[in-house]
């Protein structure tokens, strides 16, 4: 029931793609490579990088308090850099405070700030002492925005440009204007079923609307130019599959940091669950999970309302991979971009006619 998917494959055997769908509901016309769409919280893969070049500089340090850059963070004097790029400060993650669900479905063109979502989510306490755990949450990169702006001395959009878009030839690739819901031609429309809250707090469809999903009684809903405001740092750019896989596999290789860094960046990954120290870690700004003997991505992932999203790079191998799809959710819950995942990497790695590859865990 996914009106359009994408999958973009580039390895050392060639480089391949799987465009299917449509990218606006009643019509045909297929995506493809460089089709526009909102590429949610990979974003955050291009925030982490751009602290770690500020961290190159030397115009700030990873154990840096954030205090020093953002005031009356709650805690900020305890909380590093470090761990608002690993997930793991405690602070309340904004997006899954009802209001801001509530407000972009009464009010979907609305202009949000950092400090905006930033104050949405100071009102609830911590969840746990920084450093102490790990919670995936939007409201560290909304901070780590903040602090590439105080450091960098400019606006993180002209930053992103002059620092990662520019240089590696993401021609394709912007953090919009914050009063611009608009995305760039040629483009994929964006749907979902449901409200905004189903994206963002990964609530259930209950069974009636499941049902009438599937029946055709409920149709998606184009969330197309919901303005992504609310996001930005954490989510809000827009991107297409080749600039991401351009940009995932640059990341990883080694182009975008010098030695050193690009060291630190590598070592910065930490276990998610500590109970499996082997499983998916998590670090500035990116995902490492095997999927088998044969099989180990970097990775992140995004959702937002109308779109899924994966981007991947396999080092060993040297293997990336993109997919993303122009419907958040199927009627079941699953997130449609990540639930193409195990079908393409048995493809890649072990073949039709062997056993499947687990499922990867990916983030939002």
């Amino acid at each position: 029931m996914v009106p359009g998917a994408a999958v973009l494959l580039r390895t050392p055997q060639g480089n391949f793609e799987a465009m299917v769908g449509t990218t606006k509901l009643g019509t045909r016309t297929p995506p493809d490579a460089d089709t526009h769409f909102r590429i949610a919280s990979n974003t955050k893969t291009m925030t982490a990088a751009l602290i770690v070049l500020l961290a190159q500089d030397g115009k700030l340090r990873f154990n840096d308090p954030v205090s020093a850059y953002v005031p009356d963070v709650p805690n900020g004097k305890n909380i590093t850099i470090a761990q608002l790029l690993k997930m793991r400060s405690g602070l309340y993650d904004y997006t899954d405070a009802p209001e801001v669900a509530a407000t972009l479905d009464a009010d979907p063109a609305k202009v949000w700030t950092p400090q905006e979502v930033l104050a949405i989510a100071f009102r609830h306490p911590p969840l746990f002492p920084p450093g102490t755990s790990y919670d995936y949450s939007n409201t560290n990169y909304a901070l780590l925005g903040l602090i590439a702006e105080k450091a960098g001395g400019r606006p993180l959009a002209q930053q992103l440009q002059d620092r990662l878009l520019g240089p590696f030839g993401l021609r394709r690739t912007s953090l919009p204007a914050a009063d611009d819901n608009s995305i760039p031609a040629p483009y994929s429309h964006g749907y979902m079923y449901g409200g905004t809250s189903y994206a963002l707090t990964d609530k259930q469809y209950p069974a009636d609307m499941q049902a009438a999903a599937r029946n055709g009684t409920l149709q998606p809903i184009d969330y197309t130019n919901q303005n992504p405001s609310y996001a930005t740092a954490a989510g809000g750019v827009i991107s297409t599959a080749d600039n991401l896989a351009t940009w995932i596999r640059a990341l990883v290789s080694g182009n975008v940091f010098n030695a050193t860094y690009q060291r630190q960046w590598l070592h910065s990954l930490q276990a998610v669950d500590p109970a499996t120290p082997d499983g998916k870690q998590y670090g500035y700004g990116i995902t490492y999970q095997r999927f088998g003997p044969n099989a180990a991505m970097y990775y992140h992932g995004g959702e937002a309302p109308g779109y899924n999203s994966f981007i991947g790079y396999d080092a060993a191998n040297n293997v990336t991979l993109v997919i993303w799809t122009n419907l958040t959710l199927s009627p079941d819950g699953r997130t449609t971009a990540n639930a193409l995942l195990p079908t393409v990497l048995n493809e890649i790695y072990a073949g039709p006619s062997l056993s499947p590859m687990p499922t990867p865990t990916t983030t939002r």
